[in-house]
């Protein structure tokens, strides 16, 4: 059985690109020898910024022979039909079958196809993808056809077996399949001619070309780390960087510089961000100082002074950006001492938040009024609130942020401490945006946290007002983000807030600034926005609990309670009721309300009345049913005080007692008795089961 390999061999592959390109070629190869019927090992796909390459073990030889019979017209068709038959199929009538069926005789067609070749299947296999490959930009160069990401150079493709490396027929576009490759660029440019996947793995390396993604980051890692401790240094790590500089380079040199000390007075982030963007530089921080204060570069080549020369070229190149971003700040912090954040959030008047939204500045004071609102149920100052509120975006204003937009929140930050303001109030401004992803922080701080609410509440609310909603995987506006973010701010800090009711009254103000879709039914309009934002807070709370464990049933269950508004209750009884229905009490409780809720709800379809009137325990025919009774009794009186406390586990234990008597009541009682007075007095016994379970939670909407 041969091994395959193949390369593609290119100009240089954006870094960005390369990952989903290894899966690409993989997925679409292996899945396209596996359509021709070929058995397969292990496939494993590798990148460098000017090749993708994939190696495949234990390749079948050939396909196995394809038996096939077809169904042809009947014998008394028409001539010409039987003649396309048998164009079709490439027989003569004298290969065809005659086979009976219900309808009478018929003309059956065996045929046998015969294996392919793996090399065959190969190349049809590869031109195919190379053809059709999804890149997300590409183009066509020269006088030909294809179109790849850039332009391509060469195509390896071999099998090798026991007899050696063999090189698959095939031609794409002038370009013909060999046994050849090439290494580093500069270090070794001349060709190399391979054998196989272990071959050209170790021949590529002597050519000063790591193929493994994984080698490379490796490699930069270990040796980043080792420059920076023997300078009593710490690297900033930084994954996203890592996995794009290793997609630059095929022969990583790692090598250490410094900081100008002219601008190490800049923010760290500062720092960092205008070395990650514009030179994908590494940051090093001097523990001793609190500092950035050198960087780390990767160069794809070794040179004979050692990199001097590179690392001199990136330090001139290093200074005029951060001279950029040191102009940026001082000028920023003239704003900020001349005019405040207050006067920097002047200019948000004039910049559009949205075309049917209005501003930013009006965006901010809807914002501000809503902080104000928020703030006492999570304990906040109110006037804090609203001032952080309303410088809160000042800095999207600001020349820093103007150049790098990821910095916004944090620029604020700094320019509300340089002006003096409270320190919630400017770290309000930094955590507001927050959490911007599942493993973002959370503002903690009440004056953040009212912000942070009152950003993403009004972010949905006006987006829902006029009627921009995420569609299927569509979401233009991260709403969906923010709504995540909403439910876990709540959340994570045991608010008790109602998010509904917040909505409602923050609909009044998207009236007052007429933005509702239906002025002329204000009211009406109010409600449906608010009815319909909540839910979709309930569905992203739900797609939030199922993965932490909590099942989509359960939830259910309690968002048909009164009180769903309050996320962090809503979430406690969700806990409760998925911790119960995981014992055995729970599971079996479960299906004895859903029994007696069957019997009871077929019972009012059929008389056409309502089973709600108490059941009297003198009618009580068997010990179980009395037994059913008193432990009624028992649970009613300890689920009510349990509800009301919010004890929402001393609930579902009491609940869970009801287990063995409803049990014992099934197996010992016949609800559909002749006599009837017993009967209407079972039924309502079962009313009664329902009436005390649905207290907790509803029942109904738990799979059995």
């Amino acid at each position: 059985m041969p091994d395959l390999l193949i390369e593609l061999f290119s100009e240089e592959i954006p870094a960005r690109m390369q990952p989903r390109a290894r899966a690409d070629l993989q997925r679409r190869v292996t899945d396209g020898l596996r359509a021709g019927g070929l058995s397969m090992g292990a496939a494993t796909a590798f990148s460098t910024p000017r090749r993708l390459a994939l190696a495949v073990e234990g390749l079948g030889a050939e396909s196995p022979a394809r038996h096939e019979s077809r169904k042809g017209p009947r014998v008394d068709a028409p001539e010409a039909a039987i003649e396309g038959f048998l164009r079709s199929t490439g027989l003569t009538r004298e290969d065809l079958r005659i086979k009976d069926d219900r309808k009478g005789q018929y003309y059956s067609a065996s045929m046998t196809h015969p294996g392919r070749s793996a090399d065959a299947i190969v190349a049809e296999v590869l031109e195919s993808t190379i053809r059709d490959f999804p890149w997300p930009k590409s183009m066509r160069w020269g006088s030909g056809s294809l179109r790849w990401v850039r332009p391509l150079h060469a195509i390896l493709c071999i099998l090798t077996d026991h007899d050696g490396a063999r090189v698959v027929p095939l031609e794409v576009d002038g370009i013909a399949a060999a046994d050849v490759t090439r290494g580093h660029r500069f270090m070794a440019p001349e060709p190399v001619r391979v054998a196989g996947h272990d071959d050209y793995a170790a021949k590529l390396r002597r050519a000063h070309v790591l193929l493994d993604p994984e080698t490379r980051a490796e490699h930069i890692r270990a040796e980043a780390a080792t420059l920076t401790f023997a300078q009593g240094l710490e690297l900033v790590e930084d994954a996203g960087l890592l996995e794009e500089v290793t997609g630059m380079v095929e022969w990583p040199v790692v090598l250490i510089g410094e900081i100008g000390a002219d601008f190490r007075h800049l923010p760290p982030e500062v720092l960092q961000t205008s070395m990650r963007e514009h030179q994908k530089f590494f940051s090093v921080r001097d523990p001793a100082a609190g500092q950035i204060t050198h960087f780390v570069t990767v160069a794809n080549r070794e040179t004979e002074d050692g990199g001097a020369t590179i690392l001199a070229g990136n330090q001139r190149v290093l200074a005029a950006r951060l001279a950029d971003a040191a102009f940026f700040w001082d000028n920023d912090l003239r704003v900020v001492r001349d005019a405040g954040l207050a006067g920097m959030a002047d200019g948000l008047a004039q910049v559009t938040f949205h075309a049917k939204l209005g501003s930013q500045a009006e965006r901010v004071a809807r914002i501000a009024a809503l902080a104000r609102e928020i703030a006492p149920l999570v304990g906040a100052d109110t006037d804090a609130a609203e001032t952080a509120a309303r410088v809160a975006k000042a800095d999207l204003q600001s020349a820093m942020v103007g150049e790098f937009p990821e910095l916004q929140g944090v620029m604020g930050r700094y320019y509300a401490e340089a002006e003096g303001l409270d320190p919630e109030i400017a770290r309000a401004c930094e955590m507001h945006y927050k959490p911007l992803g599942p493993g973002d922080e959370v503002p903690d701080e009440p004056v953040s946290v009212a912000v942070a609410l009152a950003d993403k509440l009004d972010t949905l609310a006006v987006f829902w007002a006029i009627d921009e909603k995420p569609t299927g995987s569509k979401d233009p506006y991260a709403l969906r983000r923010a709504g995540l973010g909403v439910i876990r701010s709540v959340l994570e800090n045991g608010l008790r807030i109602p998010i509904g009711g917040l909505i409602r009254q923050h609909c009044e103000h998207l009236e007052h600034a007429a933005l509702m879709k239906r002025p002329d039914e204000d009211a009406w309009a109010r409600i449906v926005l608010a009815q319909n934002l909540s839910f979709f807070l309930h569905e992203r709370l739900k797609v939030h609990l199922r993965e932490e464990g909590i099942r989509h049933d359960v939830i259910d269950a309690c968002l048909a309670m009164t009180g769903a508004d309050d996320l962090t209750l809503l979430v406690r009884r969700a806990e409760a009721l998925g911790d119960l229905l995981k014992t055995e009490d729970g599971e079996n409780l479960l299906q004895g309300f859903k029994r007696a809720n069957n019997i009871l709800t077929q019972a009012e379809e059929a008389d056409g009345v309502e089973y709600s009137f108490g059941p009297d325990p003198k009618l009580a025919e068997t010990g179980a049913e009395s037994a059913l009774f008193e432990a009624l009794d028992a649970a009613g009186s300890e689920i009510g005080p349990a509800m009301a406390a919010e004890d929402f586990t001393a609930a579902m234990r009491a609940m869970a007692g009801l287990r063995a008597p409803i049990d014992a009541f099934f197996e010992a009682v016949q609800i559909n008795t002749d006599n009837q007075t017993v009967r209407r007095n079972r039924l309502n016994l079962l009313h009664r089961i329902r009436e005390i379970c649905l207290q907790v939670a509803d029942l109904r909407r738990v799979e059995g």
